[in-house]
């Protein structure tokens, strides 16, 4: 008797929210209708109303979803063995991901028409970048107490500055071409965040006992 179990089939809303984020993410949340969502879920436009009755509605899905996603992968990140630096590297990393499989951010693109979408949405836009830079900032704000990072603004103003620079980033090479873009940005970013608290570290101490100590010494253990 087979004790395989059998593979779990996408519900009817998993595929739509697949299909429609990828979407999203290739085209901007304006660029496509219900009846290409339908035609490639596989469904009528109607099935697709019953699932979501709005774009609107099922822009929201959209956006939270990825964003508890976005907050698993953090938390990953928040895990891993490591300083501030090295997690702070697997952060960009993420962008850099999305953007090696020809997408762009969700939340990025949907952004970008933030003026026409209904106020749901915006609201939850708005937490999902509240989400990431308040985690950024806790980040970033560790490595400055360790050492290994150094800022020059406020760690809220910096975890700012980084995640509207990742995103600009990604359009840019999007609109170029070149992922390669997009990952010298990158570096540049980390770069200017580490070289700073590499410049910062105090000089090490030679070894040995230090000149305050050997004019204390006695004066026969001064002549060694």
């Amino acid at each position: 008797m087979s004790t395989a179990k059998p593979a779990v089939t996408p519900s009817t809303t998993q595929r739509i929210l697949d299909v429609a984020e990828r979407l999203v993410q290739t085209r901007g949340f304006s660029g496509f209708s219900y009846a290409d969502v339908a035609a490639e879920v596989g469904i009528s436009k109607a099935s697709l109303h019953y699932h979501f009755p709005t774009k609107a509605e099922l822009g929201r899905a959209l956006i939270e979803r990825y964003g508890a996603n976005f907050g698993a992968a953090l938390s990953r990140i928040a895990a891993q063995r490591g300083d501030a630096r090295a997690r702070l590297r697997a952060y960009v990393q993420l962008y850099a991901n999305v953007l090696a499989d020809e997408r762009m951010c969700l939340c990025g693109m949907v952004a970008a028409e933030y003026g026409t979408l209904p106020v749901p949405m915006q609201q939850a836009l708005q937490g999902f970048f509240a989400a990431n830079e308040a985690w950024l900032a806790a980040l970033l704000a560790e490595g400055a107490r360790s050492g290994c990072l150094s800022l020059a603004v406020s760690a809220d103003e910096a975890a700012g500055m980084l995640v509207g620079a990742l995103e600009g980033a990604m359009l840019v090479a999007r609109a170029t071409g070149g992922r390669m873009r997009f990952e010298s940005a990158a570096r540049q970013l980390l770069a200017s965040l580490e070289s700073q608290a590499l410049s910062r570290a105090p000089v090490p101490r030679p070894a040995g006992r230090t000149l305050k100590a050997r004019l204390r010494a006695p004066r026969a253990l001064r002549r060694r």
